[in-house]
Formats: C-alpha cells, structure tokens, sequence
C-alpha cells in the first residue's frame, strides 16, 4: 500500500517508521506540502488548528481515503463537527480518526508488549478495512467505536488519557478485551 504522511512528527514520523517495516511505501510530507497523488491513503497527523493549512500545501489528496491523527490542542474549527469532518470536507474521500488516543512517546515500547495494546477508531465504512489493517500493521489492535459519527467522542476522550497520565500512570498502553481473552 502508499501511504503519504501530512506530518512528519512523533506520530507522523513513527508511523511511518511501522508502516515501512510492515513493507507500505511511505512517503512523509512536511510543512512545504507536496504532492500525494500515488497515494492509497493519507494520514493527517499536524496541529488541529493547522489542518487545512497543511491539506492546502499537498496536491493529489481529493478523494483520498484519510486517517485523521489530530487532536484539538491546538484548538479547532468549530465550524466541523470533529477535526475528522474537517480532514474530511478538504480531502473528500472515505475518513476515519485512529492514532489519537496513543502515546507517540511509546511507540518504541509497542513491539516489546505481551499482548498487543488497543487503538480506539472511528471511520467511514469505506476506510474500515485499510484503518483496521494500518492499524494492526502499527503493533496495535483495531477497537472500533463506530462510525464517523463518533469522531469527536474519540477526540474529546484525551481529556481522560491525559487526566490518567497526570495523575500518576505516565505515559500508558491501554488494552479493551472480551471477557476470557486477556
């Protein structure tokens, strides 16, 4: 599969990092943009509040199928149900919103674990199957919280995460099973 990161960062960065190990060709764009129309699937992995900044600087995005990354630290357009629609709205293709409920920080650490930690998502029907693979492919397993109708429960959920990790955890790995499976 093609990937293009928009973001180059801890988690675009390391993302990309698993994926190419996975055997994707991965191409990571910066600031400058670039062109992502060999693409399968995006991810968007810069600050909220610079999604379309960073969306307007790549050439080759429409109709993508799109992974959204973001989180709203640095605030959001409110003018968007969640900063998935907004990726959505700009690039026009299948979304979903994955990788925003993981520590980047921990990404070394993920190989390493006993069991494989959770990723919560949320996507369209038609970016389930490649969201769930990349996913995977990232160490991680899928745990799917419904369509993308759920995208702003995800991405308000980091007031939890980020409550637990102040409280004393640090920085964690979560894991949600069946009953029996753990």
């Amino acid at each position: 599969m093609n990937i293009t990161t928009i973001g180059r960062g801890n988690i675009g960065g390391g993302l990309a990092r698993f994926w190419g190990n996975a055997g994707h060709e991965v191409q990571e764009l910066g600031r400058d943009g670039g062109d992502a129309s060999g693409a399968d699937v995006l991810l968007v992995a810069v600050p909220s509040g610079a999604i379309a900044d960073a969306l307007g600087n790549v050439s080759g995005i429409e109709g993508k199928t799109a992974i959204d990354a973001t989180n709203a630290f640095g605030g959001r357009n409110e003018e968007f149900e969640s900063l998935a629609h907004e990726v959505k709205a700009i690039v026009g293709g299948p979304t979903a919103k994955a990788f925003n409920l993981n520590f980047a920080a921990l990404y070394d650490e993920v190989p390493k674990q006993r069991v494989r930690p959770s990723n919560f998502y949320a996507a369209d029907d038609d970016a389930r199957e490649v969201t769930e693979q990349l996913i995977r492919d990232a160490g991680y397993d899928p745990l799917y919280a419904g369509g993308l109708d759920k995208a702003r429960l995800l991405e308000d959920s980091i007031a939890l995460l980020s409550a637990v990790n102040a409280g004393g955890l640090g920085r964690f790995f979560y894991r949600f099973a069946k009953p029996g499976a753990l």
